[in-house]
Parts: structure tokens; sequence; C-alpha cells
């Protein structure tokens, strides 16, 4: 058996990432705030397993993953002999510094610690660390944390690089696709360029250029059913930089600018919050957010297997 490796958080990402390091050969054990928490996110993590087996992403190499989920009482039990730990509790950065500030007084200096934050700065996170602060970075996974390869691998100013790369080689070996980003901004890196899009594909909808349905078709059925295999990057060295520059001279004067937007906060204000209050963007009590997620996994197995035949090529 590989590393041990310790998931604090036994949520929804905790488990997809349990699932992921138990596939791989590891030791897993999850931690949370009760026992019962902790039994439900292995369950969680069994059900990812299963939807990868049944769909051909996991091996017969991995018959034994489920066996090497376990289940910690407490942090100190759990992170005994671990050989790296990830956080992946909720998003509160008081609670993660308490986090962080314990795991550094009980781990050796090799052990990193990561966390899962998809949205506070490593740099405030860690900022109790007093003895290794070295060893600490995110390690970003994006939901289902089980499908989704890309990992982002953020350091601060403390962060040694070789302790980054190894992460990176760890989380390779996982079948992951990390990126090393080597500033601790807001956002990461793939938020940045997210959240952008979803800047404008707001404003869109806001001044009528097109309704929510098309803005989401439009990005489905055209950039987004090439972005697996075609970055953006490639698309316009591909297409050459001059004529990009001729497009962006003539479309970016027009695009938002705005660094809030009105529209989301008036939807916020009236309590359309999404799904959870059932009217959002969309009427949600229209929509059926079931069988969208059932689609949205459908189609991240389809791709995936895809790249799997392409890689055989």
């Amino acid at each position: 058996m590989k590393n041990k490796v310790v998931i604090v958080g036994a949520g929804m990402m905790g488990s997809g990432i349990a699932a992921i390091t138990a596939l791989a050969g590891c030791r897993t054990v999850l931690v949370s705030t009760s026992y019962e928490s902790a039994e439900r996110g292995r369950l969680k993590a069994l059900d990812c397993i299963k939807e990868l087996k049944n769909n051909g992403l996991a091996t017969d190499e991995n018959e034994l993953a489920e066996t090497r989920i376990e289940i910690a009482n407490t942090l100190e039990e759990a992170v005994k002999d671990a050989s790296l730990v990830i956080e992946a509790i909720y998003e509160k950065l008081e609670i993660k510094q308490e986090l962080f500030a314990k795991l550094d007084e009980l781990l050796p200096a090799e052990v990193p610690i990561l966390s899962n934050t998809s949205g506070l700065l490593i740099s405030k996170i860690a900022a109790l660390v007093k003895n290794h602060p070295e060893r600490t970075m995110t390690a970003h996974f994006w939901l289902p944390g089980h499908l989704i390869p890309l990992v982002e691998v953020v350091m601060w100013e403390k962060t040694d690089e070789s302790m980054a790369t190894a992460v990176m080689d760890e989380l390779k070996s996982w079948g992951k696709a990390p990126v090393l980003v080597r500033k601790d901004l807001p956002g990461q890196l793939a938020n940045r360029m997210f959240q952008a899009l979803i800047r404008e594909a707001v404003n869109i909808v806001k001044i009528g250029l097109a309704s929510p349905e098309d803005v989401d078709t439009a990005i489905k059925m055209g950039m987004g059913i090439r972005f697996p295999a075609w970055g953006p990057l490639e698309h316009i060295d591909a297409v050459g930089l001059d004529l990009c520059l001729s497009v962006q001279e003539t479309v970016l004067p027009g695009i938002s600018k705005e660094e809030g937007n009105e529209y989301l906060e008036n939807l916020v204000k009236q309590g359309h919050l999404g799904y959870k209050s059932k009217s959002g963007i969309y009427d949600w009590t229209k929509k059926d957010m079931d069988k969208l997620l059932s689609g949205r996994n459908e189609y991240i197995i389809y791709a995936l297997k895809k790249l799997k035949e392409w890689e055989k090529e």
C-alpha cells in the first residue's frame, strides 16, 4: 500500500478526495466533527468509487479501494504516521487557521499540509503556523472531486517549491492534472478565468442580449465542447495572435467592466439565491437539479473515457 493520506472534513469534497486517494492505493483516513459525520463521508466515498468503477474509470487493480478508507475518532489519532494531510472543512478562515496551527504542532516537518479552499488565501489560512510554514499550500480539487482532473496547487511566499513539486508529483500519481500557481491571489488560477466568464454571462442576461438558456447553450455547445482538448491560449496561437488582437479591439470595449454586479446584487437582496431558494437566474421549480447533476457527471465520465482513448493512440 502507498502513503497514508489524512483528509480532515468528510463532506462533499472530502469524500470525493478520499475516493481518489483510496483508488490510488493510499491508506486513507477520514476525520470529521464526529464519528457519524466521518462515516457518512466514508459511505459517500464508496459511492464515488462505485461510480468510477461502473464507468470503467477504475481498473481491476483497484478492487480493494473500498477497504483502504478508515475513520478516526480524533485528529491526533488520524494524523499518526501520516504522509500527507488535506484539509477540506467548512470555508471559514478562523476554523481553518486553528486547524492548520494544530496540524503544524502534531506533524513532522516533512509532512505537507494542504487546504482544499476554493476562495481563501493560503497565506491567511497558514498565518498562525509557527514551526514549518514552508510545508503549507493549497490543493484545490474541483467539484466533483472524484471526477474533475484539475487540482490547483497554490504556493505562498513561505511555501517551499520543492515540497510543492513533490505534491504535484503525488497528485499526478493519483491520476489528477495539477497546475502550479506561484502567487497567492484571490481566485487562484481557474476561478480567476471562470469568474470573468460568469461576470460577462450575467451581464449578457442583464442587458437583454440573450436569455439564460441561450447563454448556457452557447458556452456548453460552443467553447465548452472543445475546452477539454483545446485551451484558449492554444486557440489564439492557432488562429493567429494578430487576428485575436483585431477581434479584441472590436469586442473588448463593449464588454462589462463592472467590479460588482448590480443584477446579481438585486437578486440576492430579493431572496433569489438560486436552487436553495428555488429561484435565481433560473426558476428551479421548473428545472430538475437532480437530472442536471446526473447529466453533468455522465458527460464528465464520457469526456474522461475519450481522453483515455486519445492517450492510447
